[in-house]
């Protein structure tokens, strides 16, 4: 970031960015404990990932405050407006993750204890490591801003496509051998749909880093592979 002869314009900015390196972090926080509540199947982290969504959601007003004032007080231009700007709609795609870990929350603390302990639900976790190593690389991509770490997310999005048509295929070969799994599979489902929603956001935070840093958009079509049609909570 280029230094100003107003220090408190340096400082302002600062803050912003500060912001959002706060919400990415209890972002990865919420989809983390959601995934141990997987692993470990242990509901009591499911509820606490939905009691935790009103803390994003407080810091994303923080950020859009902070950068009302920041375009009123200072008028930014150049990458000073794209850091800005950029950091509101990253604001807007941590708080969309934040309630996709929350809605697969509340549906996986829905689950009886046999649910919690089918291999079909750990099936969530192979996607979901992969979407919060997304989280992760994009969120450092960006305080770094490292153009290379940020299309590395925008190029690797196909991949979690992949895995989440896979898990679809799974689940339907599942339900059709048993119709008794059709609910608890409709829930991994809207599960499984919400984590690949949140690779989504993820690259979406890679394209506005990349505009950050370059000032230009990424003008080629997203790398992805067709996705089997469930309908997203997020």
């Amino acid at each position: 970031m280029t230094a100003h002869t107003v220090t408190a314009y340096d400082q302002e900015l600062k803050a912003l960015e500060n912001a959002i390196a706060r919400m990415g972090g209890l972002a990865e926080q919420q989809l983390r404990l959601v995934l141990s509540a997987v692993t470990e199947a242990d509901p009591e982290k499911a509820i606490k990932v939905i009691a935790g969504d009103q803390v994003i959601d407080a810091v994303q007003r923080e950020v859009e405050e902070m950068t009302v004032q920041l375009i009123a007080r200072r008028q930014p231009v150049a990458v000073d407006l794209r850091v800005v700007l950029g950091a509101l709609r990253i604001a807007s795609d941590l708080e969309r993750i934040g309630d996709l870990a929350k809605s697969t929350a509340k549906r996986l603390a829905q689950f009886d204890e046999k649910a919690w302990l089918s291999p079909m639900t750990r099936s969530l976790t192979a996607i979901g490591d992969l979407a919060a190593l997304q989280l992760k690389t994009v969120l450092d991509a960006y305080s770094q801003r490292n153009l290379d770490q940020a299309l590395l997310v925008w190029n690797r999005d196909e991949e979690i496509d992949r895995q989440y048509n896979a898990l679809f295929r799974e689940l339907l070969t599942y339900m059709m051998e048993d119709p008794r799994t059709i609910t608890f599979s409709a829930h991994l489902l809207f599960c499984a749909k919400n984590i690949e929603r949140i690779g989504d956001h993820c690259t979406n935070i890679a394209e506005i880093a990349a505009y950050i840093i370059t000032g230009e958009p990424l003008v080629e079509n997203r790398p992805r592979a067709d996705i089997a049609p469930v309908p997203s909570e997020g």
